[in-house]
């Protein structure tokens, strides 16, 4: 495996597009409302944003390592491990993984520096919460991610909702708009669902682990009605984006795309083993990128109108 081939399977690029959508929803959102839109500044917006989401994905994976949590899920009969594996198959160092883990971290920095000197300094408050958020996440002192009280859900939706989308909008515009808040709301709750959803396959070693997620906290079939409240609450802030003006209202041909998810659903039982979560895991996948795809044309449909 070349070093390309490899760097994409650490930082699991694939991916990607859980940042780089809602990034491009808030540029798209200053072309509508606003008419301004750079091409330029979005450019580097979405590098800065898919520097530091690849940071997150191996932060994460390398305290987890130091946690036990991925050696947990490596020796747990039947669960599903979701980490690159580099670390406990010993594909690369500690060493080697960490110096690309900070590097892609300061690649964010820099992009987040030129953008504040360009749009203003709040360019950096939403850049520095999103890179906290995801360094805390399983890094001690705080280890929200092992907390089980809803902090994880909450870092999600921040994360990959409010703060890419309303910190692209404010890249084009330098200001803020009550809108830029509404469109973040359904892709950063599907989002939330991707990562609420992939606890499933692997909640026995978390347990284990001590890590507590709320599929561990709740069980399966509590953790299962709440994800179903994800999804119904992703189409409703669909549905109120359009409403308010946020989206036009042929946005609405995107909630289709979340229809496989109650296929997923109806096969699953109240408990079940981990491989029966696979099929839901990639059905979250799929509706929030179909999703969040259609709601893009959409506003590109409406801003060339």
């Amino acid at each position: 495996m070349g070093i390309i081939q490899q760097f994409k399977k650490a930082s699991r690029i694939s991916v990607l597009p859980v940042i780089l959508i809602p990034a491009a929803l808030g540029a798209l959102g200053a072309f509508v409302w606003d008419e301004q839109f750079n091409f330029w500044l979005l450019l580097l917006t979405l590098i800065g944003s898919g520097a530091v989401h690849l940071f997150s994905n191996m932060i994460n994976d390398l305290w987890d390592y130091y946690n036990g949590t991925d050696e947990a899920a490596k020796q747990a009969d039947g669960a599903i491990s979701t980490n690159s594996g580099f670390l406990t198959n010993g594909t690369w160092s500690v060493r080697t993984f960490a110096a690309v883990t900070w590097g892609l971290l300061a690649v964010a920095v820099i992009c987040g520096i030129g953008l504040a000197f360009i749009s203003g300094w709040m360019v950096l408050v939403f850049g520095a919460l999103g890179a906290l958020i995801a360094y805390f996440y399983v890094a001690p002192p705080i280890k929200f991610g092992y907390r089980g009280k809803g902090y994880s859900e909450i870092a999600i939706l921040l994360s990959f909702g409010v703060l890419p989308v309303m910190g692209s909008y404010y890249v084009q515009t330098s200001q803020l708009d009550y809108r830029a808040l509404l469109l973040s709301l359904p892709i950063g709750l599907l989002t939330t669902l991707i990562l609420f959803n992939h606890h499933f396959l692997h909640w026995q070693a978390d347990r284990e682990a001590g890590k507590k997620t709320l599929v561990v906290v709740w069980g399966e079939r509590r953790a299962l009605m709440f994800s179903r409240t994800l999804l119904f609450l992703g189409c409703l802030a669909l549905i109120a984006c359009c409403a308010a003006g946020a989206l036009p209202v042929y946005a609405l041909l995107a909630l289709p795309a979340v229809i496989p998810l109650y296929g997923a659903y109806g096969k699953l039982k109240d408990t079940n083993p981990n491989a029966a979560y696979a099929p839901l895991m990639g059905a979250s996948v799929k509706a929030t990128f179909r999703c969040g795809y259609l709601m893009l044309a959409a506003l590109l449909i409406q801003g060339l109108l």
